[in-house]
């Protein structure tokens, strides 16, 4: 069992194969009990009622994920699809799909709340500050995604850039970005990616982080690719995955397992 403490909860994860799941669901009440404990030698209390069990799996392996309520404390509490972790919302098959829609709905929120009735340069900010701030945070968790979520983000940001410019509904919305200074919702997500890369490799980023950037190497370092046009690049070579359909989302998941237990203080 892996923990890991937030402000105002605890985290514990737990791997395992499938017919390791009654095994895994018993460790882990028993960890929590042992959690439970240590809060009550503190003074303070444990929230079982309000602790959330969601299984992690693959698409092709979401019939195997349990559906039996889980022993946490005195209390049984059944798996749930999605849990929100730090404002992201993870699911089971880690598509992201919940995060994307809790987002555009945000988004859309944030976009009705917004006057038109002030100068340009207010206008600018405030879609700034409120729509393009829910679309920029933990952003680097939907890299890999497909093309159709995508699609749905970049409808909050033409919506957007529509509102700040107003032009015909048949109107291109690429010149408006442009004169925005905005990238689009795919390029946003690359930038993040890239700006995160670049302080793991030069010792600014955060530790969890550098640590997982320290199995990558500059392709100019490899032997056997230094008579190759990419070898004066600064590229970077990325490890293989056994399972490359996930691999492309598990920005965040990469410390998830099969089980994970939410416990609220």
């Amino acid at each position: 069992m892996r923990p890991h403490g937030h402000a105002k909860d605890t985290q514990i994860y737990g791997s395992c194969p499938p017919s390791g799941i009654p095994e895994l669901q018993e460790q882990m009440s028993v960890c929590v009990d042992d959690v439970a404990l240590w809060t009550r030698s503190n003074r303070l209390q444990l929230n079982t009622g309000k602790t959330e069990v969601p299984w992690c799996a693959t698409g092709r392996r979401q019939h195997q994920i349990p559906h039996h309520p889980v022993r946490i404390g005195d209390d049984w509490i059944f798996p749930t699809d999605s849990v929100q972790n730090l404002w992201i919302y993870l699911d089971s098959d880690t598509s992201m799909r919940v995060h994307v829609s809790k987002t555009i709905s945000n988004c859309f929120a944030a976009l009705r709340s917004i006057r038109r009735c002030v100068p340009r340069q207010v206008l600018v900010s405030q879609a700034v500050s409120l729509v393009l701030s829910h679309l920029d945070y933990g952003n680097a968790t939907l890299a890999g995604l497909p093309g159709y979520l995508f699609d749905r983000l970049r409808s909050v940001l033409n919506a957007a850039a529509r509102l700040v410019n107003p032009v015909g509904k048949f109107e291109h919305v690429t010149p408006l970005l442009h004169d925005l200074h905005w990238l689009r919702v795919g390029q946003r997500v690359e930038f993040k990616l890239a700006v995160l890369m670049y302080r793991c490799l030069n010792g600014h980023g955060p530790p969890y982080l550098a640590n997982l950037a320290s199995d990558l190497h500059r392709v100019a370092d490899l032997d056997t690719r230094r008579r190759l046009r990419s070898s004066s690049s600064d590229a970077l070579t990325i490890p293989l995955t056994r399972l490359s359909t996930v691999a492309t989302t598990l920005f965040l998941w990469r410390q998830l397992g099969c089980g994970t237990a939410y416990l609220p203080l």
